[in-house]
């Protein structure tokens, strides 16, 4: 079971995670979009949508950083075990509340809009539900270990999810976490692998390159010219 779950399971989140996007990107371009139903009912989304955007990018960089930089490179920056407990635990449910607060709009707005209900599919469940285990079980996890530095996940889970990309993942690392550390990241990589069939597919389509367009010029029309256009040399038109 511990091969399965921290030796297989990953990889198969992110084979099926890359196969799922080439997929769409072939035969779905036209459904690869997060499906708006802003159309719908406008007043919440408008309220709802932002909050929960801002809370998961800031959710998402934090597991970016709590995953992927060692304990060592923060130590040298200066930045405390003690100091880090701090901001993860405070940054961290900061960030976990505002996407709670968004999602839970979404989901009374898409239960209580008739029309944007009736948009709602079984897929969207799915990943209503799997998105929100996997938010509320990380903000338990984190909670439910406040006393002292709280629990040391950068000594074992971080340190298990570097050796993915070594392609010899250290299984033995997550044996000692723990339970709800265990369910909160399988159901993370159960997330990863549903990504690219749900509206979720559309954070791979965030329009970057708009910041490095050119400018868009205006020029002001000079006032003489405004009105009816002269007529151009050409062929003169025939009257009956």
């Amino acid at each position: 079971m511990t091969t399965l779950l921290w030796g297989a399971l990953p990889y198969t989140a992110c084979a099926l995670l890359v196969a799922g996007l080439a997929w769409r990107y072939r035969y779905d371009k036209y459904g690869w979009t997060s499906r708006s139903s802003q159309v719908y009912e406008s007043r919440l989304l408008d309220i709802a949508s932002p909050v929960f955007h801002y809370g998961i990018l800031f959710v998402l960089a934090g597991h970016l950083v709590g995953l992927f930089v060692p304990a060592s490179w923060t130590r040298s920056l200066g930045v405390g075990e003690h100091t880090y407990h701090l901001f993860s635990l405070y940054g961290g449910t900061l960030a976990g509340v505002l996407t709670v607060a968004g999602l839970a709009l979404l989901l009374y707005r898409r239960r209580t809009r008739a029309p944007v209900l009736r948009a709602t599919t079984t897929n969207d469940k799915v990943m209503y539900l799997v998105l929100v285990a996997a938010i509320v079980l990380g903000m338990t996890a984190k909670l439910s270990h406040t006393s002292g530095d709280g629990y040391d996940y950068r000594a074992t889970i971080a340190p298990w999810a570097r050796s993915l990309f070594t392609l010899q993942p250290k299984t033995a690392l997550m044996a000692g976490v723990p339970l709800l550390y265990r369910i909160h990241t399988v159901i993370g990589m159960l997330l990863i692998a549903l990504v690219p069939y749900t509206r979720l597919v559309h954070m791979f389509s965030a329009p970057v390159l708009y910041l490095f367009r050119p400018y868009v010029v205006y020029r002001s029309r000079d006032p003489r010219q405004l009105g009816p256009r002269p007529e151009r040399r050409g062929w003169e038109t025939t009257r009956n």
